[in-house]
């Protein structure tokens, strides 16, 4: 078989460099149409369900939830196993299905297996799908550099416009932020003025709840002009949630400013964000879509990002932290350096070894095709560039040029060879 590729590789010469020529085009085309990462993504192909049931200890959660979801999703086709993590108001499944499985289609089954198991869990606590990003999906960290705004306006303006606005650009999957103080209304009970007035927390609750609402009217007509009815409920105060009545007694309203105090404050946190120890700081994290290119994606992110910093106020700037373009950047650098140096000098030591240019030029072709070529296999598999496979192709770059070496030594061999029986037999000749 070898033999017959060979001697049809010879009488087709022109066939066999046409054929070379296409693949190396299009390895150059696999080349640029490649993901490009530092890090190779060898994550499990998960799908993450997180329920938020706030106020419950682990024990609650592990009963009431994380057990009930755990048990109903190992059901699912495909999967190797169901992980399951309880904590304080919070709990976590780690759906893990087998590798050849689409990220999408083990979403698409999650999801309709959530909305028959979510009728039997606590009013109060919704599964929900974790974004559909790998363990090294965090390619970008960015915090805002504003001075002269507290933290609770920097969280504002980081989840109601900077968010929104770097959540669209393509391949990103989500936009975590951190840090600050979410605003929120406080409603502190005092509970001796409960009892004095004897009424309950869950009264001044669902007086709250009842009194933050809009309900619609109708349409009618007066004099051919048509107008819609509607109320306008929301609170928008601290005042006017004080004024709220929970109850009546004796014909006086008692109002939430009795029994309880109003203030504006932030949401409960668990840690802080700091900044070189300069003070805290609000930012975002970028989270990375599933089998996106990290290189595209952080660059269409930074673009995105002067078009969003011409919103901000005076004074606020992006500060970027963790941007794993930089180290993108450094290992492929280093990655086509290394590579360029070793093409350089393996060709210079076949030239100098085999001191035979023809020989010597069809092994230097060698290369560059055949890493053409790898790239190509390395888009059929879906395999991005990044440390561990540019290595591989560095070392294999060795195996190349063996080979072409080997065989250009045994083709030199066997043709001279035949050169001597030819020698031979013409001086044979020549004495009869």
């Amino acid at each position: 078989m070898v033999h017959q590729l060979i001697a049809w590789s010879l009488k087709n010469r022109f066939i066999v460099l046409m054929l070379a020529t296409v693949l190396l085009a299009w390895g150059i085309f696999a080349v640029k149409q490649n993901p490009i990462d530092a890090i190779p993504d060898l994550s499990e192909n998960q799908v993450i369900v997180f329920t938020e049931w706030m106020g419950r200890g682990p024990q609650l959660i592990e009963d009431q939830i994380t057990y009930p979801l755990v048990t109903n999703l190992q059901g699912l086709p495909r999967i190797k196993y169901v992980r399951g993590t309880s904590m304080f108001g919070m709990s976590f499944i780690y759906v893990i299905f087998n590798d050849d499985v689409d990220i999408y289609w083990a979403r698409s089954r999650v999801l309709e297996k959530l909305s028959t198991i979510s009728r039997s869990l606590p009013a109060g606590a919704t599964p929900q799908l974790g974004p559909d990003g790998t363990g090294v999906g965090h390619i970008l960290w960015y915090t805002l550099d504003a001075p002269q705004m507290d933290l609770g306006e920097q969280r504002a303006l980081q989840d109601w416009y900077v968010k929104f606005a770097l959540q669209n650009v393509e391949g990103v999957s989500e936009i975590a932020s951190f840090g600050g103080f979410q605003k929120q209304y406080q409603v502190t009970v005092n509970p001796n003025k409960l009892l004095y007035y004897r009424l309950s927390v869950a009264d001044v609750i669902n007086a709250i709840r009842n009194n933050n609402n809009e309900s619609g009217g109708r349409k009618f007509e007066l004099s051919d002009i048509g107008y819609i009815i509607k109320t306008s409920g929301y609170l928008q105060s601290i005042e006017e949630i004080e004024n709220i009545p929970v109850t009546t007694q004796k014909s006086i309203p008692i109002r939430v400013a009795d029994v309880a105090t109003v203030q504006m404050t932030g949401e409960s946190r668990l840690g802080i964000f700091d900044k070189d120890g300069a003070g805290e700081r609000v930012g975002g994290i970028v989270v990375m879509r599933y089998g996106e290119n990290a290189a595209a994606v952080i660059d269409r992110i930074k673009v995105k990002m002067q078009e969003v910093a011409k919103g901000f106020p005076e004074g606020v700037t992006f500060d970027i932290v963790y941007d794993r373009g930089e180290l993108i950047s450094e290992s492929i650098s280093s990655i086509k350096k290394t590579l360029i140096e070793e093409m350089i000098v393996v060709s210079l030591v076949v030239l100098v070894f085999l001191f035979h240019w023809r020989s010597a030029l069809s092994i230097i072709i060698q290369i560059p095709i055949t890493i053409a070529i790898s790239f190509i296999l390395l888009n059929a598999f879906g395999i991005s560039s990044n440390i561990m496979s540019l290595t591989g192709i560095a070392l294999a770059i060795g195996v190349i040029v063996d080979n072409g070496i080997i065989m250009s030594e045994n083709a030199y061999k066997h043709l001279a060879e035949k050169y001597e029986r030819w020698q031979e037999s013409s001086l044979k000749e020549e004495r009869t």
